[in-house]
């Protein structure tokens, strides 16, 4: 299995992408794993909220093809512990999905079309995070599951 995690925006913080980058490299021994950006929308002040969940959507069910399982990270979805996270990666393997994306929304979330398209919704936390620092947390989970997975110490019980 692959996994992709898109994101709307680039991340500006170095120290944050420094961190981003080591846990992809970490993740890379586990699973092929892919972060793709795809670039903020221009002229956002001259659309509405709807008009530019409209246009990330479009822009992010471009990325798709038609194999992928796409998850949406939502403040309305389905939260886990780490070890639970674990276990869902797990059988995401076992039922020989090819490609796993996660997607980090813009600001105001995801487009109808988006939601129609999801195979899930997965919620870090009920706190509100930046979506640069939501890309650490999703990656670094990513990574503690994996470890899980193979019964190494990262993580702790």
């Amino acid at each position: 299995m692959n996994i992709r995690l898109l994101a709307i925006g680039k991340t500006d913080n170095k120290s944050l992408q420094t961190l981003i980058d080591d846990y992809t490299k970490r993740l890379s021994f586990y699973i092929k794993f892919d972060l793709e950006v795809i670039p903020d929308i221009k002229n956002v002040k001259h659309l509405s909220e709807a008009q530019q969940k409209e246009k990330e959507g479009e822009l992010i069910l471009a990325k798709l093809t038609p194999t992928d399982q796409l998850i949406l990270l939502d403040e309305n979805g389905s939260t886990f512990s780490s070890v639970a996270f674990s276990e869902y990666l797990q059988k995401k393997m076992n039922a020989g999905i090819k490609t796993l994306v996660f997607v980090i929304g813009g600001p105001y979330g995801f487009s109808e079309e988006v939601y129609k398209k999801s195979q899930g919704k997965i919620s870090l936390s009920a706190m509100t995070f930046s979506h640069q620092m939501v890309r650490l947390f999703v990656i670094e989970q990513l990574y503690r599951g994996f470890t899980i997975l193979k019964n190494e110490p990262y993580h702790h019980q």
